[in-house]
């Protein structure tokens, strides 16, 4: 897609610390941490957000969920400390799915506590895009 920093990055055509990649996804450093830690999981294939994945898109889905477990275990990051999801239009700041990873949550400030609160408007959890994905699939099936 024309434009959009995060296929960019995937393509190398934009610099940025990549933590892990493989052939559908890559995880990239946030460039403004929310905490310590601070991951996003990009699809390697260009999705708008997470209201746009589609049927064809679900073992993609699947696989970006699992990749916040590699990451977990690469970097030594404790699951109970750790807040995971995705910004929900149009609260996005960028236009290309991305899943966040953050860590410890203790050490978000206040600000980040509120952009980053879990199962709001504006930040949804994997369990709700989840619910989210299965009731569209349901639907549209």
């Amino acid at each position: 897609m024309d434009n959009c920093i995060f296929c960019d990055i995937i393509s190398n055509k934009a610099p940025s610390e990549k933590i892990y990649e493989d052939d559908h996804v890559t995880c990239i450093k946030d460039t403004n941490p929310a905490s310590t830690h601070h991951y996003l999981i990009l699809p390697n294939k260009h999705i708008r957000n997470a209201k746009e994945i589609k049927p064809e898109d679900v073992e993609l889905y699947d696989r970006i969920v699992a990749t916040v477990d590699i990451i977990l275990e690469k970097l030594g990051l404790d699951a109970a400390a750790t807040r995971t999801g995705f910004h929900w239009p149009p609260f996005n700041t960028v236009h290309h799915l991305h899943l966040h990873v953050i860590s410890p949550i203790s050490n978000m400030n206040l600000v980040k506590r509120l952009m980053f609160a879990p199962n709001t408007y504006w930040f949804v959890s994997v369990r709700m895009t989840t619910a989210f994905k299965l009731t569209y699939l349901f639907i549209h099936s």
